[in-house]
C-alpha cells in the first residue's frame, strides 16, 4: 500500500467514527521518522479510544500491521503509529493546549483539512 492509499484509509477510518477536525500535516523535511501526521478530535475519552481502536483494526484488516498505539489507557490523547503516518487523536482541550500544527511549524493554509465532518 502506498503512502496516498494509507492516508486515504486513515482518513476514512477516522471519518467512519465521526472524528472531528481531521487535519493532515506534511512533515517531510521536518521529521526523519514520519512523512505525515494526521490530527483528529474526539469528543470524549470513550470516543477517542473508539476512534483509535477502529483505525488500528482497519489497518490490520487491510493487511497492514500498525507499529503501535499509545495513550489508550488514558484516552485524552491516543497516538497510532502507522509507520510513515502517525495519527494523533485528541480531546478538544488537549488539542488546543498542545497545538501540534503550530508546534510543527505548519503555517495557516499548509495543513490540509479533510473534507469530511
Amino acid at each position: 500500500m502506498n503512502l496516498e492509499e494509507m492516508q486515504a484509509l486513515a482518513i476514512n477510518a477516522l471519518e467512519d467514527m465521526k472524528a472531528q477536525e481531521i487535519t493532515v500535516l506534511d512533515v517531510r523535511g521536518k521529521s526523519s521518522m514520519v512523512d505525515y501526521m494526521i490530527i483528529a478530535t474526539g469528543n470524549s475519552t470513550r470516543h477517542v479510544k473508539s476512534i483509535a481502536a477502529n483505525l488500528f483494526k482497519e489497518f490490520k484488516d487491510a493487511g497492514n500491521q500498525p507499529l503501535g498505539i499509545e495513550g489508550e489507557d488514558n484516552g485524552e490523547w491516543v497516538l497510532v503509529d502507522l509507520a510513515d503516518i502517525v495519527v494523533h487523536i485528541m480531546q478538544r482541550d488537549v488539542r488546543d493546549f498542545y497545538n501540534l500544527e503550530k508546534l510543527w511549524g505548519v503555517e495557516e493554509g499548509m495543513a490540509e483539512e479533510s473534507s469530511g465532518i
